[in-house]
């Protein structure tokens, strides 16, 4: 209120100043009405009442993210559908960053990070055209930080743990943004795998199996990538362009990774190579045997990226793999002895991305990746021995600088074999193809 106060004087005073220098004009360019103050009070209320505040002026508030939409094809060879919903591989979010300066080298902040699903484009499946639990609003990040300039970043709270996205970061071009290194199963979602068009039952006739269930990985079916876990994590300060960091929470979880972020001449080079170690049997896909089962899992992987500025040519590649020690021991209906282990996925994504128009910058890419997901055990069950999936993926988006908007279409086709628990034979799975369009607007 005192600010308003002080904001309706000044203004006032502002006007009775340009009438008396009015004296020596014409009367009725002087007029501006009896009420001019009261009409511009009303219009200062409106504006506080239509503007984001904060609880205090030493930490800064920005309020950022975007909304990231699409349309998509599928055909699993027997029935295809198009479905709309939000796009799995950046799904639309709100983000909240502060921060303040305790001194020339000292500051403190936090970062609330809010995800947001219309359809779940990343949980679709042939009967499911929203996925499942649409409409939902999930916590992604909620911690804070203390940071010095000489000797780097504490983070305290849900947030990225140190192979988070490993094999996705060192990508900077758009592709980052719309298929990442985890797109391919993102957008594959939940969907039933079918074998000479029909679905593929588990062990025993058991339920049929998803392409989920068939592929590994505990983060978006990529193994060597982590999560978002309730962590401590700490980042070094760069130093020639590298970072190390490492991060500890839950019970228990931990990773460390080497980043390096630079290049030479007309070259962008990024790379990410880190290893992590999970004995939480409550909190984490690698290993979901029952509560109380001590796992023991581990994971690593590298990545890297290059680009040739002048041009625009890149080429980005990585490799993960992800170990359950435990896996074999946890099975109860099925041979432990046919138990694999290991899981592993490769990658390499080559294109172009060039400012060809005024709009913004064009990329186009093409992508290959070949997973070898180990086994499946769910409450004790073994439902798949092992797989091999491959993709073939490729696509162009367009950006448009004025409106923050990245248009993008992707073309992706999936197929393998796997083998089921207790059957004879390997089972070829039959070819799901995807048409995705989107766009994501920031703000």
């Amino acid at each position: 209120m005192t600010r308003r106060l002080e904001l309706r004087h000044a203004l006032c005073l502002g006007v009775a100043g340009a009438l008396i220098g009015g004296w020596a004009l014409p009367a009725n360019a002087a007029d501006l009405g009896g009420n001019c103050c009261a009409d511009l009070e009303e219009r200062i209320a409106e504006l506080e009442a239509t503007t984001a505040r904060k609880g205090n002026r030493k930490v800064s508030l920005t309020v950022s993210g975007w909304v990231s939409e699409q349309v998509a094809f599928w055909d699993d060879g027997t029935e295809s559908n198009v479905y709309v919903g939000t796009n799995p591989v950046e799904q639309s979010r709100v983000r909240f960053i502060g921060e303040a300066k305790i001194d020339k080298d000292w500051s403190a902040g936090y970062v609330i990070e809010l995800g947001i699903f219309g359809g779940n484009g990343g949980k679709w499946d042939q009967n499911t055209p929203d996925g499942t639990n649409p409409n939902s609003v999930s916590v992604r990040k909620s911690s804070w930080f203390l940071k010095n300039s000489q000797l780097g970043k504490v983070t305290v709270g849900q947030d990225g743990t140190s192979t988070y996205h490993l094999l996705d970061d060192a990508d900077t071009t758009m592709t980052r943004n719309f298929f990442d290194g985890e797109g391919p199963p993102d957008y594959q979602a939940s969907f039933f795998a079918r074998s000479g068009g029909s679905f593929i039952p588990g062990p025993a006739g058991g339920s049929n199996l998803r392409w989920s269930d068939i592929a590994r990985g505990f983060n978006n079916s990529t193994p060597g990538d982590n999560g978002r876990r309730n962590i401590v994590r700490y980042d070094s300060p760069t130093i020639a362009g590298f970072t190390y960091t490492a991060s500890w929470g839950e019970d228990d979880i931990w990773d460390t990774a080497l980043i390096y972020k630079g290049g030479f001449g007309d070259f962008e080079i990024n790379g990410r190579a880190g290893y992590g170690h999970s004995s939480d049997e409550t909190n984490n896909l690698c290993h979901t045997g029952p509560t109380g089962f001590r796992a023991d899992c581990e994971w690593w992987g590298v990545s890297g990226f290059i680009q040739h500025k002048p041009t625009g040519l890149f080429l980005f590649s990585g490799y993960g793999q992800q170990i359950d020690n435990t896996r074999a021991a946890d099975v109860t209906t099925g041979n432990p002895a046919l138990v694999d282990k290991t899981d592993d996925t490769w990658f390499v994504q080559g294109g172009i991305e060039t400012k060809w128009i005024a709009l913004g910058k064009t990329n186009l890419f093409v992508n290959y990746r070949h997973d070898s997901p180990g086994s499946n055990v769910a409450k004790g069950t073994l439902r798949t021995e092992d797989a091999e999936i491959d993709y073939i993926s490729g696509g162009v988006a367009q950006y448009l600088e004025a409106a923050e908007t990245m248009l993008y279409l992707v073309y992706q086709h999936a197929d393998g074999d796997v083998q089921v628990a207790g059957e004879a034979n390997r089972t070829n799975i039959d070819n799901l193809q995807q048409v995705i369009a989107g766009a994501k607007v920031n703000f």
